[in-house]
Formats: C-alpha cells, sequence, structure tokens
C-alpha cells in the first residue's frame, strides 16, 4: 500500500515529467503489466477530475494501468454516484490518496458563473443538474469582476469538503490520517498541475513533503 505523501510525491513526479515532455510510462502501459492485473488492481491515488477532453488524466502525470482509479463527470463534481466510487478504491481497494483535479478554462464552471450573471435560461434540466452543484461554490464569489480561476478554485474546494463531509467512510478515515482528500488545479496551458492546501490536508504525523 502506497502511503498519502508517497502518492502524492509520484503525482508530483509524473506531472514534472509530463510538462517536461520525458514520459516513461511505456512499461506500465504492456503487455506484461496488463497481465499483472488480471487478477486485481490496487491504485494508489484516486483522481475526480473534469471529462474535459483537454484534461487526460493518466498522461498529465505520467501514469500507467492500474496506477489511477479515475473519475471524471463535467466540473469535477460531487454527486452520490462519485462518491460511492471513491468510498470503493478507498475501503475496498486501499486507496490512501483522493485528488479533486479542476482545471483553467473550465466550461461547466463558466457556465454556472454565466447562469448567476443572466438567470437561469432555458436548457436541459440535466445539464441545470451540473449547474446546481457547482452554483454554491462560486456564488459568494459574484461581482463585476469574478475571475474564472477564482471560480474554478472554489469549485474544487467545495468538492473536496463535500467528499469528506458527505460520507461516513470517508470522513472516518480522513479523520484518522488513514486517506487524504486535496484539490488541485491542471493548467491547460502549462501542463502543469497545482495543488490547492495540500500540505493541510495531509495526515499531520506525515507532513513532511513541500
Amino acid at each position: 500500500m502506497i502511503s498519502t505523501v508517497d502518492g502524492l510525491e509520484r503525482l508530483r513526479a509524473g506531472n514534472r515529467r509530463f510538462v517536461a515532455g520525458t514520459s516513461n510510462s511505456d512499461k506500465a502501459l504492456s503487455s506484461a503489466r496488463r497481465a499483472e492485473l488480471v487478477e486485481g488492481q490496487s491504485p494508489f491515488a484516486v483522481i475526480l477530475a473534469c471529462s474535459d477532453s483537454r484534461v487526460p488524466v493518466e498522461l498529465i502525470f505520467d501514469q500507467g494501468l492500474g496506477d489511477l482509479f479515475v473519475i471524471r463527470v463535467a466540473g469535477n463534481i460531487v454527486a452520490p454516484s462519485q462518491i460511492g466510487s471513491v468510498e470503493f478504491a478507498a475501503a475496498q481497494l486501499g486507496t490512501r490518496l483522493v485528488v479533486v483535479l479542476g482545471h483553467s478554462n473550465c466550461g461547466a464552471v463558466a457556465a454556472t458563473l454565466k447562469a448567476l450573471a443572466q438567470g437561469r435560461q432555458q436548457r436541459s434540466p440535466n445539464l441545470c443538474s451540473i449547474v446546481d452543484r457547482i452554483r454554491p461554490a462560486v456564488e459568494s464569489l459574484m461581482s463585476d469582476d469574478v475571475s474564472l480561476s477564482a471560480a474554478v478554485a472554489a469549485n474544487v474546494r467545495q468538492s473536496v469538503r463535500q467528499l469528506k463531509r458527505g460520507s461516513q467512510i470517508l470522513g472516518q478515515l480522513n479523520e484518522t490520517g488513514e486517506l487524504a482528500i486535496i484539490g488541485a488545479e491542471y493548467s491547460i496551458e502549462s501542463g502543469e498541475v497545482t495543488y490547492l492546501d495540500a500540505q493541510d490536508d495531509l495526515p499531520a504525523h506525515r507532513k513532511s513533503i513541500t
């Protein structure tokens, strides 16, 4: 089992390789690796990310088969199905790190800001359900000069809080330091992933990483 701190360092190192163009995940994508995973999986991190096609999770962290348990939904929102998926990875697979990954220029967050500014317009109720889950995170930010970047960060933090508070399983694991749930943002422009308050959210006895 890979610890939260070691898992976070693996993500950081993989993203550095991705940005530098020195990805080395070929071995992790081989037929031999596929054979190793036939009987089961033990991903070292859960990534709750946006569905945006510009945010290919395994690529930006330079990870291969079996390394990441990836959940993708527009706006990296948290609904019961996402919570259940994270619970499965944490309780059944032993994964000890959860990263909520937002990204720059997020269309779902931008649509929410537009809806708040202009009022609800005629649209699919299914699309409205995504906007409505993002809305509480950004309502307090509304002003004439609110930035999309600030709204993206607020939405990530809201999803982190919802995972911690919306599940007894995840909440207990987080309280005991067995699970870390942190937020991050991917820059479509640079390819870099930055972490939001990661140091504060790691288990207290393992805050050795910077």
